[in-house]
C-alpha cells in the first residue's frame, strides 16, 4: 500500500463535468485529487448545439454561472448547467488546464480516449527529471449528468482498490482487467514518468 494518500488528476475535456464530479466524490472519500481539462477553451452547452458558451479557462464558475443566468435563467436551469456550476464554485473557482499543472500525481484518469491522447502527448513532452511513474488511465464516460455520476464513483471504486495495493506498479494490470470485466468498459492504460 502506498505509504502517502493517492495523489489523483482527473481529467475531462473542458474541466465541468466529468472530471468535477470526480473530483467532488473523491474528494469527499479523503483523496489528494485535481481535476483538469485539455481543450483550449471552456465549452458548455448553449441555446443550440452549434451554438456553444465558450470561455477562456481563467473565467471563473461564478462568473460563468453569473452570465448564464443573464442570457437564460430559465434554459440553463432546466438543462443542469447552473446547477453544474454551482456545484463547480463550491469545489474550486475556476478550471484548470492539465497541461498548465506541473504537480505530480501517482494516477491520472481520463474520461475519454480523445484526452487520454492529450495528457499522453503533453507527458512525453516535459522533460523527465524524477524519473517517478505515474500511471495514466482512460475511463470512457459520456458526457451527461447522469453518466458523469455513474462514472465518479467508478473511478472512486478503482482508486480505493489502487489505494489498498501492496505493489501498484506490479498489480495494476490486474485490477484494470478485473474492472473492466466487472463494469463492462475498456481500460486503456499507460505508464509515464516525470
Amino acid at each position: 500500500m502506498p505509504s502517502h494518500p493517492l495523489r489523483v488528476a482527473v481529467v475531462c475535456s473542458s474541466n465541468q463535468n466529468r472530471s468535477m464530479e470526480a473530483h467532488n466524490i473523491l474528494s469527499k472519500r479523503g483523496f489528494d485529487v485535481r481535476s483538469f481539462g485539455t481543450g483550449s477553451h471552456v465549452k458548455l452547452p448553449g441555446p443550440a448545439p452549434d451554438k456553444p458558451n465558450v470561455y477562456d479557462f481563467k473565467t471563473t464558475y461564478e462568473q460563468m454561472y453569473n452570465d448564464l443566468v443573464r442570457k437564460d435563467k430559465e434554459l440553463y436551469t432546466q438543462n443542469g448547467i447552473l446547477h453544474m456550476l454551482d456545484r463547480n464554485k463550491r469545489i474550486k473557482s475556476r478550471p484548470e488546464r492539465f497541461q498548465s499543472c506541473k504537480e505530480q500525481f501517482d494516477l491520472v484518469i481520463s474520461c475519454e480516449e480523445r484526452v487520454y491522447d492529450q495528457v499522453l502527448e503533453d507527458l512525453s513532452s516535459r522533460e523527465q527529471e524524477t524519473f517517478t511513474p505515474v500511471h495514466v488511465i482512460n475511463v470512457d464516460i459520456q458526457d451527461n449528468h447522469e453518466e458523469a455520476t455513474l462514472g465518479a464513483f467508478l473511478i472512486c471504486e478503482l482508486c480505493q482498490c489502487i489505494q489498498h495495493t501492496d505493489d501498484m506498479e506490479n498489480e495494476m494490470d490486474e485490477l484494470l482487467q478485473e474492472f473492466e470485466d466487472k463494469s463492462n468498459r475498456p481500460f486503456l492504460h499507460t505508464v509515464c514518468f516525470y
